[in-house]
């Protein structure tokens, strides 16, 4: 997935953002995750290192090389869940949904408490028009005491209650994805400042921007079209007219620059 298209996913900026789903830290812990003791045997360690390559070359933008070793890890043993649930993810980056449930729907059943598993389910169904569907898994995921990293679930489930219409959910579970970690607080921070956008304080809005716009090397065509309208809203016409004119030199052929060219601010 290319830059642009990866943040307006949001939780694969979530690179994602994340994907937002964890992949880094799902690649390092699998073993753990999956319950063995003692030494592994071959066919599982087989299996769990290809599974951390799939991981690690489908977030580097690679999905056909990462399904040659998602392939080869459940060749060596195909009851291990994890790379279910990650092949799950490389289908629906590729559209192919069906593909896609079929392998989370074999992850779940193999590991219906696994957070990694419930989390990347979760946002599967979001991502897929399943938006109101999808925060039991994330709700389900943060069950876990072991879950190292509640706070992209808590981020997740936070975007997907704004696209089922739930903004009140979604401020709690986007506040406390603030609150716990750095693990998707940025994405969070951009729900956040849309939300409060939305709600007419533009104080908050703004706040939770400018801390987005500092750490961002090259903010997204998403924050700066957030920007303008909160510039304009405020009326702020100089600020409004440099966030318009990266926009423009930045990302010129984006949704949010051709709604900006026909004046749809709202």
């Amino acid at each position: 997935m290319k830059t642009e298209k990866k943040s307006g996913r949001w939780l694969s900026i979530l690179g994602a953002l994340s994907c937002a789903c964890a992949l880094t830290a799902q690649a390092q812990n699998y073993g753990n995750l999956s319950g063995e003791r003692g030494a592994q045997s071959e066919p599982r360690s087989k299996a769990k290192i290809h599974t951390e390559l799939g991981a690690a070359y489908f977030q580097a933008g690679s999905p056909s090389v990462a399904l040659e070793h998602l392939a080869i890890a459940l060749k060596a043993d195909s009851g291990y869940y994890p790379a279910y649930s990650v092949r799950g993810l490389v289908y629906s980056s590729l559209k192919e949904y069906g593909k896609a449930e079929d392998d989370f729907q074999r992850a779940v059943k193999a590991a219906p408490n696994d957070p990694e598993v419930n989390n990347n389910y979760g946002w599967f169904l979001c991502d897929t028009g399943k938006a109101r569907q999808s925060i039991s898994y994330f709700l389900n995921a943060l069950k876990n005491p072991l879950y190292e990293t509640p706070g992209v679930a808590y981020a997740n489930a936070g975007a997907c209650a704004v696209k089922a219409g739930d903004d009140d959910g979604a401020l709690q579970y986007l506040l406390q994805a603030v609150q716990l970690s750095q693990d998707g607080a940025l994405a969070a921070r951009l729900e956040l400042a849309k939300l409060f956008y939305r709600r007419g304080n533009l104080d908050e809005s703004r706040v939770y921007l400018n801390d987005i716009l500092k750490e961002m090397m090259s903010p997204t065509a998403e924050a700066l079209w957030l920007a303008i309208r909160l510039e304009r809203r405020a009326g702020n016409k100089g600020a409004e007219s440099g966030f318009a004119a990266q926009l423009r030199s930045r990302y010129p052929t984006s949704p949010e620059y051709q709604e900006f060219l026909k004046g749809n601010f709202e």
